[in-house]
């Protein structure tokens, strides 16, 4: 008899999860609010004479991850979206003066920095890249494609693999107990790199002076090369649903559910909000675990996830999604615009509950790099870090003012100027309604704390056919990561081991 899964959201895990479902024979059927596959990874139109914007993810990196999915398949990345390499990473300016390029290669970046610092600061850099190369080669086997099983099964799994043990000794040197701006502070003596690296903490929603020094792999997975889509990050949702309607999954867009059908502990279908109902033998969840926590999806789903507290929520944002004239910085598809107190930033975000008033500003001018630096107007989408505190005050208009003011500050410190356009803006309190229960946190919980990535949601759960993929389990956030859930989450409904990567 044919095994009808339901899965809800069509995100990158959603997505994962319909493909290698509906591969294996099950009869899968896909439900997703929007009109368009993606999640967090979503386009604006801001006018009626420029392509829409990204207004979520922009960087495309791991791709070793959508290789495997595609060739399970049957297919491939290149044959389902055009995928372009970028020799430049992202260009990082300072306040106070001073730009870097980190580029794909690592020797190039080295001279960069030899020049921008000084030789030793590129020497420090080489033996970070390598430290963090070990790190990531500790962790991606052990860890990112396994089912979550606790701290303890983790080392158990570790110390058996013989050819990961070599590994180790960089683990203890950056170890989970200390946190990523400490374990930075004894790598670069320059605070510019210090702070520059830092950054890859907000990758996964987290504070730098909170987060475990492990998360330095994020540093290795970016250097190992990023790549730009063509028409954008939503095209690869796109293409995954494209896929996964080939391999015989059912989509319904534009079809809410409004809550999960449970008999005894056990999934038996789901309502939508239109009032249909599904019968099915198991349901996918890719959205925020606290949906089902707080009793969105019905009162009986609420075994399904832990409760997390406001202050346990990941980063969320404020972005601006632009279309307009800028001058005096020559920009790079991605860019990156620092003050000098970074720790700040994050001791106002996750202890005051504001934004500072020298946010760091992320600039993804997305007119950049796969063709020639327009001489007019051109898309841009400018993001700063906020509390998630979207289902409580948010950011009301006076404070965006003010964060808008310190914004348009900071960039003419560091040169650059922008002209009045077209505009979106997005606030904490827009992702909060757009991903219910998630107070805006575009990430779920933070990764704080020595064994934070053992405390999310494994995919399987305390509900009977019941299974979490997205951003807010494990592995964690990010298109890769919510990639790799939805796949974990197939695995353990089918008791299949895959060979994710």
């Amino acid at each position: 008899m044919t095994r009808r899964v339901a899965v809800i959201g069509a995100g990158m895990g959603g997505l994962a999860a319909a493909i290698d479902l509906a591969r294996a024979g099950c009869d899968v059927h896909l439900f997703e609010s929007a009109d368009l596959p993606g999640g967090k990874a979503h386009r604006l139109i801001v006018s009626d004479t420029c392509e829409g914007i990204d207004a979520g993810p922009t960087v495309f990196t791991f791709r070793e991850v959508f290789e495997q999915l595609f060739a399970d398949a049957g297919t491939s990345l290149e044959q389902e979206v055009s995928l372009y390499s970028t020799p430049l990473l992202a260009r990082h300016l300072w306040r106070d003066g001073g730009q870097l390029d980190l580029m794909a290669d690592r020797q190039e970046s080295a001279a960069r920095i030899a020049e921008f610092a000084n030789p030793k600061s590129a020497q420090e850099y080489l033996e970070f890249c390598a430290e963090c190369a070990q790190i990531y080669q500790a962790l991606r086997d052990s860890f990112m494609v396994q089912p979550l099983q606790g701290s303890g099964r983790f080392m158990w799994r570790l110390l058996q693999d013989q050819q990961r043990l070599q590994y180790l000794s960089s683990m203890w040197r950056a170890p989970p107990w200390q946190n990523l701006w400490s374990a930075l502070g004894q790598r670069f003596t320059d605070p510019r790199l210090r702070q520059l690296f830092a950054r890859y903490a907000t990758y996964v929603g987290s504070s730098p002076l909170a987060a475990p020094a492990t998360l330095m792999l994020i540093a290795h997975v970016e250097q190992e090369g990023v790549w730009l889509i063509q028409g954008g990050m939503q095209q690869l949702a796109i293409a995954m649903g494209r896929v996964a309607e080939r391999c015989g999954a059912t989509t319904h867009y534009q079809t809410p559910v409004k809550k999960i059908i449970i008999e005894r502990g056990q999934v038996h279908g789901l309502e939508t909000m239109a009032g249909d109902t599904l019968q099915c033998d198991a349901v996918i969840f890719n959205g925020d675990a606290q949906a089902l926590a707080t009793g969105l999806l019905g009162e009986d789903a609420r075994m399904g996830a832990r409760a997390i507290t406001r202050a346990q929520r990941g980063l969320s944002a404020i972005t601006w999604c632009r279309y307009a004239r800028t001058q005096g910085v020559d920009l790079a598809y991605h860019n990156v615009f620092f003050a000098n107190d970074y720790p700040k930033e994050f001791l106002d975000i996750f202890e005051n509950r504001n934004v500072t008033d020298t946010p760091t500003v992320y600039l993804c001018a997305q007119d950049r790099g796969l063709r020639a630096p327009p001489d007019g107007a051109e898309r841009m989408l400018l993001l700063v870090n906020a509390p998630a505190d979207g289902d409580q005050a948010g950011i009301d208009e006076g404070e965006l003012e003010r964060i808008e003011a310190s914004v348009t500050r900071l960039l003419a410190q560091c040169g650059l100027t922008i002209d009045t356009g077209p505009c979106t803006i997005t606030r904490p309190q827009n992702f909060a309604q757009r991903f219910p229960a998630s107070g805006g946190s575009l990430y779920g919980q933070a990764n704080h704390g020595p064994w934070a990535s053992f405390n999310r949601p494994s995919a399987s759960t305390r509900i009977g056919g019941l299974y979490l993929a997205g951003g807010s389990a494990h592995p964690g956030p990010g298109v890769p990561m919510a990639t790799l859930s939805g796949r974990l989450a197939a695995a353990e409904y089918l008791g299949r081991r895959h060979d994710l990567i």
